[in-house]
């Protein structure tokens, strides 16, 4: 018989479920890929704006905050999505994203530079500086247990920072320096080299001076040496104190300054009871004798009042 003339054999039926079901199975396949991509088109879009959801409220007027959301909860509908402006009886309440959102955010989540505080950036805007969520969480952890970060390097120093994070956000990183003036005992414990005895110390000492005028001033601290002084001179300023008033101080009162001794302080008011206001300077007291070689270097330093601003 020849080959044209054969007769073909019909199709089973299990082969033509099959492959109806292989059809299907590819469309779906297509379709859930499409509406996977669609759904994180849509998040990143919008993936700087929180899920909410609006509650219709229909509680009394002395109802709280809390019963009115319990309240709406209970027996109002909830509308996702609703437009703020659909009635005044809306509460608006934020809802905690999915793990998926997360995800697709997280991967989606552009990297920025901006400045900030390592000591106090939060971890949410960590991961905007291109950290992801366990490296930010690392460096909070640090923080929770007292580490600071004392300086740009010792930012740089932490596990989690790469050379190439640093390297971009090097110029970004703003630490305050310590205002020697305004910081407390507990806050000069920061300080490298400062332990309780020295923190002590810096407080009296700038009541003693009124207020320190130069940072070098810590090192007329008692056993403060230059090493300890450069060790953390980097990281302090001196916020200008009040001119301290010499020339209008009690004699007492003068006695009390670190470099005023009781005999200079008798002098000093000799001197200005004896010459005109604008006769009484510190280059003055100098070339009277009034005070010695030593305390007149160190009070070189001090901001003083002027006589002229001191007289009514």
């Amino acid at each position: 018989m020849e080959e044209g003339n054969m007769k073909r054999k019909p199709l089973s039926a299990s082969f033509v479920t099959g492959s109806i079901a292989l059809v299907f199975l590819i469309i779906g396949y297509e379709v859930a890929v499409f509406i996977h991509k669609a759904a994180v088109t849509r998040i990143e879009a919008n993936r700087d704006h929180p899920d909410t959801v609006y509650v219709y409220v229909d509680s009394g007027e002395d109802a709280t905050e809390e019963e009115t959301l319990s309240s709406a909860l209970l027996r109002n509908p909830v509308r996702a999505n609703a437009p703020e402006s659909v009635s005044p009886s809306v509460v608006r309440h934020n809802a905690k994203h999915s793990p998926v959102v997360e995800a697709v955010r997280a991967r989606s989540r552009k990297v920025e530079s901006f400045s900030f505080n390592p000591n106090t950036v939060s971890v949410e805007d960590l991961q905007r500086l291109g950290f992801s969520e366990k490296q930010a969480l690392s460096i909070d952890n640090y923080r929770l247990k007292g580490g600071r970060f004392r300086r740009k390097e010792d930012f740089a120093k932490s596990y989690v920072v790469a050379d190439s994070i640093y390297d971009r956000l090097e110029p970004y990183i703003v630490i305050p320096k310590l205002d020697i003036n305004k910081a407390d005992s507990t806050a000069l414990l920061d300080l490298p080299g400062i332990g309780p005895y020295f923190a002590g110390k810096i407080v009296s000492y700038r009541t003693s001076l009124r207020g320190y005028s130069a940072p070098e001033q810590l090192m007329e601290i008692y056993h403060f040496d230059r090493e300890k002084y450069d060790g953390l001179k980097d990281l302090i300023t001196c916020s200008a104190p009040e001119p301290y008033p010499i020339w209008t101080l009690s004699e007492d009162e003068l006695s009390k300054h670190p470099h005023i001794s009781r005999t200079e302080a008798h002098s000093i008011v000799i001197y200005r009871e004896h010459h005109t206001p604008s006769e009484c300077t510190f280059e003055g007291l100098r070339k009277a004798g009034t005070l010695s070689e030593e305390h007149a270097g160190k009070l070189s330093l001090c901001k003083l009042q002027s006589a002229a601003a001191a007289t009514p």
